[in-house]
């Protein structure tokens, strides 16, 4: 990946009638690059991205491929393809003519159409003989990689993708995942996905955008978001958490009504008497036991058990809320239904956010 910015967005808005569905919207892509689009329903996520590829008009702002300008370019005139949910497939025709379909409208010659239609058989890792074999006759699976392979015959700059794997079974759609990322680095293509998934973002992307309301809360690689969130939204949006208002005694350390907070803890950036939130992921608590010491801890009780494969989550009730710990099946606790128990953890497994 480049340090170039591909395609460049800047004060994007769109309007339908009297409902603002994106607000500003400021965003650059690098060349080479997965990126991600991610949000609930109603976030405008896929509003932006039938911006992106001209489905429609922008209210005002503009979209910038390289140095040129597009939001009034044409979408069959743009260095751009889609792959929708539905594959938009013909089924009427065969693998190879599906593929084969947008250099037919270039005008290419047969035998070049068939030879290219060959090669990317090749690259999505499905055999030559599927050339002649309808699309009636394929899985879900093979519909995408043929869906994939049309995608990459129009040798686009950018390659935007709504949830295309939405519609599988999880192990399929795990399986694909994979495949994906792989064919990203094969092609060297720009990916720009939109997806309500977390772990589909978080599995093949370079960056994600976290969207809600129509604005982009946080922009970063999956790790980031996940461990600095930069608002309760983005926090709760990205998995289990558990979250402690906090005020700022003096600029560097924090006072909690929820919390024992171990003396000489500084890990305030907040001004004096602010309010926030402090942010623990399940995985970083523990179960205190004998004389452990932990920067911060609390007392509760045990109030439900779930076993989630390799790890085991517990719901714990403390100071009138529902904290959530996870631990690995080794460390599962027998009857914990009920029992007293002591949380704690450490300021370096922590983040503060400036949102109460």
């Amino acid at each position: 990946m480049t340090d170039a910015a591909l395609l460049r967005l800047r004060g994007v808005v769109k309007n339908f009638g009297d409902f603002t569905a994106l607000h500003g919207i400021n965003l650059d892509i690098q060349e080479g690059e997965f990126f991600t689009i991610v949000g609930p329903s109603g976030s405008g996520k896929s509003t932006l991205i039938r911006l992106l590829v001209g489905m429609d008009d922008i209210s005002a702002g503009k979209i910038m491929l390289r140095d040129q300008r597009i939001d009034q370019m044409p979408a069959n005139f743009r260095p751009t393809c889609m792959v929708f949910q539905s594959l938009a497939l013909f089924p009427h025709m065969t693998v190879g003519q599906n593929i084969e379909f947008p250099l037919k409208l270039r005008k290419e010659l047969p035998v070049e159409r068939r030879e290219r239609a060959l090669e990317l058989l090749d690259l999505l890792r499905l055999p030559q003989s599927f050339y002649d074999k309808r699309i009636s006759q394929c899985s879900g699976g093979e519909k995408q990689r043929v869906a994939l392979a049309r995608a990459l015959a129009f040798d686009p700059e950018i390659l935007f993708f709504d949830e295309p794997l939405s519609a599988l079974d999880y192990r399929l759609r795990k399986a694909l995942e994979k495949e994906l990322k792989d064919l990203h680095a094969r092609t060297g293509k720009t990916f720009v996905y939109i997806t309500h998934s977390l772990e589909e973002a978080m599995v093949m992307s370079d960056r994600i955008a976290i969207m809600k309301d129509g604005k982009i809360e946080q922009i970063a690689a999956a790790d980031e978001i996940y461990s600095a969130p930069v608002s309760r939204f983005v926090a709760e949006f990205m998995g289990e958490v558990n979250l402690f208002e906090v005020t700022s005694l003096d600029g560097t350390s924090l006072q909690s009504n929820s919390l024992t907070i171990a003396k000489g803890i500084t890990q305030s950036t907040f001004s004096v008497g602010d309010k926030g939130l402090l942010m623990v992921r399940p995985e970083d608590v523990q179960f205190a036991e004998g004389n452990d010491s932990f920067d911060y801890m609390l007392k509760g009780k045990i109030h439900a058990e779930f076993a989630l494969g390799s790890r085991i989550q517990y719901e714990v009730e403390a100071d009138g809320k529902i904290l959530t710990v996870e631990t690995l099946r080794e460390g599962r606790i027998q009857d914990p239904e009920g029992m007293q128990v002591t949380l704690g953890f450490n300021a370096a497994k922590t983040h503060l956010i400036g949102d109460t």
